[in-house]
């Protein structure tokens, strides 16, 4: 058997990010040196940190992605792509274009007889319940506004959402970290921002936790719960049969999930020293 890859959260495009060129190269080395070894690989949405679709136009950028996702599926490789918050409003151009299986919802799915549930994990969150949140999470999933949204011009609407993307995470700055290049205490080495992420926040909050501990009770079969969105990795045993797993993010962690049919084994891409 070959093997199953998990990734999410690369944000690729981000404002925020002074080298996003060398970002998307290094995903794209990742998924060059896996692609002889993958049956699939799940990506567990904001891939992009911003995606608008129009009926015949597409963010500009992304092209050595793209073009490796459309080598991957064209060499019998499933690719299956999970919305997020960040990319919602992805249509039908990685599908018809690259290949990409794509998914809107949680999905279950059994892999050598393990049971997986799936999610980006915007909005069951718990945490996230407050009403703020829940209407935005409702005025961004409605159609009615995707369609509304259809009629800005594409170079007025793609710069509108990538710079709300970026004032988004620029307000997660760190501000006691030096911003420089080759700052000591960024390790990454390419990035201008060192970016502070909630940290855990333990069983009793995390809000993907209670859900995954709440949703277990009614489906006790799941053997492994994999979320992406919180920009932590987090590998959290919920009971004998079964784990829990929050991919970071492909920005300064570069963590991934592998399943090898047997284990499922989450590690961190170090470019020029993992092999794959």
């Amino acid at each position: 058997m070959k093997n199953i890859y998990f990734l999410s959260d690369a944000h690729l495009g981000s404002l925020a990010l002074k080298h996003s060129r060398t970002q998307e190269r290094r995903l794209v080395n990742f998924l060059d040196q896996v692609k002889k070894k993958a049956e699939a690989i799940y990506m567990l949405g904001d891939m992009f940190d911003f995606w608008f679709e129009y009926k015949s136009v597409v963010p500009r950028g992304y092209t050595r992605f793209l073009g490796k996702l459309s080598e991957l599926t064209d060499n019998g490789v499933e690719v299956h792509y999970f919305t997020g918050n960040h990319d919602m409003w992805l249509l039908d151009y990685l599908s018809t274009e690259c290949g990409v299986i794509i998914h809107r919802h949680p999905e279950t799915i059994e892999l050598n007889g393990k049971i997986f549930y799936l999610a980006h994990g915007d909005g069951l969150d718990y945490r996230d319940r407050n009403w703020k949140t829940r209407l935005l999470f409702a005025f961004f999933h409605s159609e009615s506004m995707r369609k509304l949204a259809t009629l800005w011009h594409p170079d007025l609407f793609v710069p509108f959402g990538r710079n709300w993307a970026k004032h988004s995470r620029m307000k997660r700055i760190k501000s006691d970290v030096p911003q420089f290049e080759g700052d000591v205490k960024n390790p990454v080495g390419y990035e201008s921002f060192d970016f502070e992420e909630t940290p855990y926040m333990g069983e009793d909050k995390e809000g993907l936790v209670l859900y995954a501990k709440d949703y277990l009770q009614s489906h006790p079969a799941i053997n492994y719960f994999l979320f992406g969105h919180r920009h932590i990795d987090l590998d959290l045993l919920l009971s004998h049969d079964c784990r829990l797993v929050i991919l970071g993010e492909w920005m300064s962690l570069f963590t991934y999930a592998e399943w090898d049919g047997e284990h499922l084994l989450v590690e961190n891409y170090v470019e020029g020293e993992t092999k794959l």
